[in-house]
């Protein structure tokens, strides 16, 4: 599948997100008592603003430092968002990358990766049914250069922390999602096209449950 826009383009093609909010009236305490993990998600589409604010839950940019929702040794950064839509309002099908500075997304390739993902996943095909899948992807040299081996322990406890953050911001939406380990790297990575530096952690299927 050829690649949707050379890096040249991807900027000026890149989606402006809506604005995230910071105070919803939902407590904390509340989501945490609603998360559940779903597997079952309704033919229904998110909207802009519900993906804006489930991408700024898992790596927002929160400080004029550039600091972030999910805390990360030495502030390093490691993790990568991409986003498999499906049934997002006004956004065509695709992969995207989550841009954290500026709070957009980027374009990396067309159509509907969804049940390319499911089948990576051991053939859970309800990844498939979700409106779009969140992957975490992690540059593991950023956070080894500084710790050594030991950085890669850290970068799994900040995959971690980001997930969380969105199981509990889908929780405050209203959404539902689960968390998955069991895929083929290596059939995630080309579906994603991942840069050779990065690797997949993580794949967050959500939708309405």
């Amino acid at each position: 599948m050829p690649a949707m826009v050379d890096s040249v383009a991807q900027a000026s093609a890149a989606v402006a997100l809506p604005r995230p909010r910071t105070d919803s009236g939902f407590s904390i305490e509340r989501a945490l008592h609603g998360r559940r993990s779903a597997r079952e998600y309704r033919n229904a589409a998110l909207t802009q603003a519900e993906v804006a604010q489930l991408l700024w839950a898992g790596q927002g940019v929160t400080s004029r430092e550039g600091l972030r929702t999910a805390p990360s040794a030495g502030a390093l950064y490691p993790l990568e968002l991409y986003l498999a839509l499906g049934r997002v309002q006004g956004l065509e099908a695709g992969i995207y990358k989550y841009v954290a500075p500026g709070h957009r997304l980027v374009p990396v390739a067309p159509g509907d990766a969804r049940p390319g993902l499911a089948a990576a996943a051991t053939a859970q095909d309800f990844v498939a049914q979700a409106a779009v899948v969140l992957v975490f992807a992690a540059a593991e040299a950023r956070t080894t250069r500084k710790y050594g081996t030991r950085g890669v322990r850290y970068v799994h406890f900040e995959a971690g922390h980001a997930a969380q953050n969105v199981a509990l911001q889908a929780a405050a939406l209203g959404l539902g999602t689960v968390t998955i380990g069991a895929f083929d790297d290596e059939a995630v990575r080309q579906l994603l096209r991942l840069p050779a530096a990065e690797a997949p952690l993580y794949i967050m299927p959500i939708g309405r449950s």
